[in-house]
């Protein structure tokens, strides 16, 4: 089932504890779609931003490397393209996705992972999003928070983690209503 263009629901249940049950409700797939309405402006802002949308390989006298111009740091499994070149004229589509890591989670599930009892990925208002550094968690942030601006809506939360080993990721909620625009650099 698709949330929106981009964003499925098994992607944002997904969990390696398969054994738990994992289902939301009617309410949180809801809440769900209106997270990835964000998501979506992200992906679309970010590429736009950050990504060349198209390079012709080197062989056709096209642009060289820069695929990920702006992202330095990034790891070397970081997706630089997605697409295939076309069989008329050789360009290859640029776009990078948005990764989500966690999403709803069942409260089984939630305590399984230690979340908090309180926790946004309970009702299906949350979303953890993976960074390829600091940088690039930095940029989503930014483009999150202008698009909030722009439009006149609120998130719930915008948090930038920190575990001990020296992963980050991007956590985003938005509430159906009560947002908080709470917008904080956590480190574990």
């Amino acid at each position: 089932m698709h949330l929106s263009e981009h964003f499925t629901l098994g992607e944002v249940t997904k969990s390696r504890h398969a054994e738990v049950y994992n289902i939301p409700s009617h309410v949180a797939i809801e809440n769900l779609k209106r997270v990835c309405g964000w998501l979506e402006e992200l992906r679309r802002r970010y590429n736009q931003r950050y990504v060349l949308r198209s390079v012709s390989p080197p062989e056709l006298g096209g642009a060289r490397g820069g695929l990920n111009r702006g992202l330095s740091g990034a790891s070397s499994d970081h997706p630089t393209h997605t697409g295939t070149p076309p069989n008329s004229g050789g360009e290859i589509d640029t776009e990078e996705p948005i990764i989500i890591t966690s999403g709803y989670r069942s409260p089984e599930l939630n305590r399984k992972v230690g979340g908090s009892p309180t926790s946004n990925h309970l009702t299906g208002c949350a979303v953890d999003i993976r960074v390829y550094g600091v940088e690039q968690a930095m940029r989503y942030a930014v483009i999150l928070m202008d698009y909030a601006d722009e439009t006149k809506q609120d998130y719930d939360e915008l948090l930038i983690e920190r575990n001990r080993s020296g992963g980050y990721w991007l956590h985003f909620a938005v509430r159906p209503k009560d947002n908080r625009r709470k917008t904080k650099f956590l480190q574990k």
